[in-house]
């Protein structure tokens, strides 16, 4: 009797690969500093800008960008100068506000009027309106190249990273009872009194569940640098949040309810300490 054994990967001879592996990433990482121009630069500042959000709702609200500020502190410490490219880490601890603006519109597209309460009849010349503010304290952590100046001058940069958002509070803006919506007119059906034809969400009515927001963050920006002023830098940058703000399972209504942000940002950093080195430009 001939006996067939099925080939499959040795436990040991696994562990033996990545450890490999792992020395073999060491051994690069090792050659890169080594062939890198060491840096020892930390600088401090603040920030302030303005953000557009939404929440990518599944099911769908059909939203328009909501206005916000936000506003922090920064930190950036700067390790290495690789060939042209300079490595730094940033993190920055922000107030923001963020939240959703919906658009209540009709099938032609049309503001939805508002709904009289006594005659439960459309008012001409009004249309529904509703906005929710929500505000966090966002933490994101960016690894950041740039190519260009350090010390005088100009300095374009890439940056990418993970966020972390901690809910602080919110409020909600509407200019009709939010019990009533006139969801007779309305193309979404997400909003409304549950009927025997249709089960809305009542959202509205239901505040943020998960209040620990994570995602991940990235922009390009612009970084202008004198040796007495500090350095200057605007970016532009975008969020995607990899958390709900609503529970999304089987029993739940929204599937996803992630917030996007894109965010313009202005920021003023001055030097704590500096690589004494005459050479750096």
């Amino acid at each position: 009797m001939t006996l067939i054994y099925k080939k499959g990967m040795n436990p040991r001879r696994m562990k033996r690969i990545v450890a490999v592996l792992i020395v073999a990433y060491c051994s690069l990482l090792t050659a890169t500093a080594q062939i890198g121009q060491h840096r020892s630069d930390f600088a401090v500042g603040v920030n302030g800008g303005y953000v557009m959000s939404s929440v990518s709702f599944l099911h769908k609200v059909p939203q328009d960008q909501m206005p916000g500020l936000t506003a922090g502190i920064s930190a950036r410490y700067t390790c290495e100068k690789y060939f042209n490219s300079i490595c730094a880490l940033v993190g920055e601890v922000n107030y923001a506000q963020l939240g959703w603006r919906e658009r209540i519109l009709n099938s032609l597209d049309e503001p939805v009027p508002i709904l009289d309460p006594v005659t439960d009849k459309s008012i001409d010349g009004t249309h529904e309106a509703y906005e929710r503010r929500v505000n966090y304290i966002q933490i994101p952590v960016y690894a950041r190249m740039g190519w260009g100046r350090e010390r005088r001058g100009f300095q374009f940069f890439f940056q990418v990273g993970p966020q972390i958002g901690l809910y602080l509070n919110e409020k909600a803006k509407y200019n009709f009872d939010l019990d009533h919506p006139n969801s007779y007119y309305r193309s979404s059906r997400v909003s409304g009194p549950s009927t025997e034809d249709h089960t809305y969400s009542n959202m509205y009515h239901m505040p943020v569940e998960n209040k620990f927001d994570y995602g991940i963050s990235g922009g390009i920006g612009l970084e202008f640098s004198h040796r007495k002023l500090g350095h200057i830098l605007l970016d532009g940058r975008y969020y995607y949040a990899l958390g709900n703000i609503y529970g999304n399972s089987k029993r739940d209504y929204f599937s996803t309810s992630n917030f996007q942000n894109i965010v313009i940002k202005l920021s003023y950093l001055f030097d704590i300490t500096r690589t004494m080195n005459d050479q750096i430009k």
